[in-house]
């Protein structure tokens, strides 16, 4: 019997469990019927060998942008050596590894992209430098575009800098139902919750300035770590606004995990920061993570996929992320359950349903089958057939 075609989700940053590309992507090919393994740096701890119904095979990690570009090389021999049937790759420097193997070794190559690129040195170019740097990565992603078989788009408004004819397929980071208890909202103090990476840019000092001004009671609940090297000027913050008691920081938690810390809070902060491109376009996990167990969000009303979610959902209140007054005077509305509960029963449902992981992952398989098509089953042999004896 014919093994069905290997997918081989090739990363040179992303970790070996990584939500969308191994939990959501990975394991609906892997449930479909195709061989999927994961070709990922390494974390501190050492990873599992299957994620998902993914296979994980890791490298140790480059430390700084340089190192990975300079590890493109032995990043496209490890993927010409494994046999591939299709390189699905989740960053610019693992497409141009991609595509150097599929080069070396005939396969078909996707690339996965997973935010806005072109405006992704704004922050260490200067101002004069940002229009022609945006200019230069925008002709990467066509050329790039241009020798792929597929672009998967994690969310719209990303498609346009590929190119009219790149093909573009959206598979929408959308919700993935996993088993958690949604709140029951009660009157009583209110807890917060952030989910995920905490960076300046992410609104952690808003957020602190924000329960300055809430109730003494209100406790803020992190879920997550620091991701810029920021976490001692946090803790300075706290310590100055006299914070520190009504903080709860628990650190990165297995997803599972967190989502049911999470279930225990009563409001989701969603706090990007203007100035960042990807922050406008942004459809964070974080968004859906709230949505699914039942928390109505505070969110920005810049960003735009985000808030076109929360419109649609009817799942929380949008705000000017800048402002901690506009966003205490939203917790101060959340105050009431009853608001609560109606907001969280509406993200939640949406979450399940207009917003669910289901539908982007048929659209996933069917690009597959068109790539990669599955044997079909062997026919089952007809059943002998009995003569009676005269």
């Amino acid at each position: 019997m014919t093994a069905p075609p290997l997918v081989l989700m090739l990363s040179a940053a992303h970790p070996p469990d990584d939500v969308r590309v191994v939990v959501k992507e990975g394991a609906a090919l892997a449930a479909a019927g195709w061989r999927v393994r994961h070709l990922c740096p390494s974390g501190a701890a050492a990873p599992p060998a299957m994620v998902a119904g993914v296979a994980i095979e890791s490298f140790a990690r480059a430390q700084g942008r340089w190192a990975r570009l300079r590890g493109i090389p032995a990043l496209a021999r490890r993927a010409a050596s494994s046999g591939a049937t299709v390189l699905h790759a989740s960053e610019p420097d693992a497409w141009v590894a991609a595509w150097l193997a599929a080069r070396r070794g005939g396969a078909r190559l996707v690339i996965d992209v997973h935010e806005h690129y072109p405006s992704r040195l704004d922050g260490v170019l200067p101002g004069p430098l940002r229009p022609p740097a945006r200019a230069a990565l925008r002709l990467f992603c066509r050329a790039m575009a241009a020798r792929a078989d597929a672009v998967v788009v994690a969310k719209d408004g990303l498609a346009e800098d590929f190119g009219r004819g790149a093909g573009c397929v959206p598979v929408r980071n959308h919700a993935d139902a996993l088993p958690v208890a949604p709140r029951r909202h009660r009157a009583g103090p209110l807890r917060l919750v952030h989910l995920g990476a905490l960076t300046r840019a992410r609104g952690w000092p808003e957020m602190l300035a924000a329960l300055a001004l809430t109730q003494p009671d209100t406790r803020l609940v992190l879920l997550g770590r620091f991701t810029d090297g920021s976490e001692a000027a946090f803790t300075r913050e706290a310590d100055r606004l006299g914070l520190t008691a009504r903080i709860e920081r628990h650190g990165w938690q297995p997803r599972v995990d967190a989502l049911a810390m999470a279930a225990g809070c009563d409001v989701g902060l969603v706090l990007f920061q203007r100035g960042e491109e990807n922050h406008r376009l942004a459809l964070p996990h974080k968004l859906f993570d709230c949505m699914l167990a039942g928390l109505p969000v505070i969110a920005p009303a810049f960003a735009t996929e985000v808030a076109a979610v929360v419109r649609a959902a009817g799942c929380g209140v949008l705000v000017d992320s800048g402002d901690p007054r506009a966003i205490s005077a939203a917790v101060e509305d959340l105050a009431d359950p009853a608001l609560r509960a109606r907001l969280g029963a509406a993200g939640r449902e949406a979450a399940l349903t207009r917003f669910s992981w289901s539908a982007e992952a048929v659209r996933l398989v069917a690009l597959y089958d068109r790539l990669a098509p599955l044997a079909p089953p062997p026919a089952c042999a007809a059943p002998p057939v009995c003569v009676a004896s005269p």
